[in-house]
């Protein structure tokens, strides 16, 4: 697994430690044997696109080296409810102790996937890719935007360093939508999105020398009148209030780019268990 700007190592043990505090598990060194052998299974017990196997993996391997895993499914794949994602085999005071780490993980990034798959079979066929934002959970954007790729969902900006966007508040305070794509421009930046919330800005922003416009809060009608005027000049972006059942609508407008941020900032956890395995 292989995530740009994402440590694994680091974050296991930022979040191992961070639930072991400077006591340790004391539930199971008082209740399991040192020497006990736990055989788990994970299973989904709903329908989700899977998410984070690997990272699940990385934090029972931390707190036992030794630990047998077996990942049954590939991040990325949609299983229906009750399929078994991951066996493992190990100490059971270490597999135990690492269970609600491993879980909350697979759980999120799961859910983020499973929200981003739902969005894109709504614009199935429509030629529209959905993208995420930047509204993600501080320390966790490179996993939650992995987990958007498992989804079937592409990337949009990873950071304020890749790519300028101008927005309402930066053309507030430019003076103007023309004056801060110019600034931008002069600055030697390549690729300049701009938020236009207006079909008037649209030509200004065009002419300054954006290189991408991002439609805000258009309803369909005004999105094709806006995709129009564009041309296909640079892509065009829906973003701002995009529900689950509006985005279809929105896509048939022909914009290039649809961005949802709720895929991170609110995709609900997916219902994930580790269980002892049957004898």
């Amino acid at each position: 697994m292989n995530i740009r700007n994402f440590d694994l190592d680091a974050f296991v043990h930022a979040t191992l430690a961070e639930d072991l505090g400077d006591r340790g598990d004391i539930t199971s060194a008082a209740v399991i044997p040192a020497g006990a052998r736990f055989n788990g299974v994970m299973e989904s017990r709903d329908p989700i696109a899977v998410a984070g196997l690997p990272i699940a993996a990385a934090f029972f391997r931390a707190l036992d080296p030794d630990v047998a895993i077996e990942q049954v499914v590939e991040d990325g794949t949609r299983v229906p409810a009750g399929t078994v994602l991951m066996r493992i085999s190990g100490k059971a005071r270490a597999l135990l102790t690492a269970e609600r780490s491993a879980l909350n993980t697979v759980q999120h990034l799961s859910g983020v996937a499973t929200l981003t798959a739902t969005y894109v079979d709504a614009i199935s066929g429509t030629g529209a890719t959905l993208l995420d934002t930047r509204k993600t959970i501080p320390g966790l954007r490179a996993l939650e935007k992995y987990a958007v790729r498992m989804g079937g969902g592409t990337n949009h900006r990873m950071g304020l360093w890749d790519s300028a966007m101008i927005k309402d508040n930066h053309v507030a305070v430019a003076g103007g939508v023309a004056e801060a794509v110019r600034r931008a421009v002069d600055a030697g930046i390549a690729q300049i999105i701009v938020e236009v919330d207006a079909i008037e800005q649209i030509a200004p922003a065009l002419d300054a020398g954006a290189t991408h416009l991002l439609l805000d809060n258009m309803a369909p009608p005004m999105l094709r009148e806006a995709v129009a005027l564009v041309h296909g000049r640079v892509p065009t972006e829906a973003s701002g209030g995009v529900r689950l059942d509006t985005i279809r609508a929105i896509a048939e407008s022909g914009v290039t780019y649809i961005s949802v941020g709720r895929l991170t900032q609110s995709a609900p956890a997916a219902d994930i268990g580790l269980d002892l395995a049957a004898a």
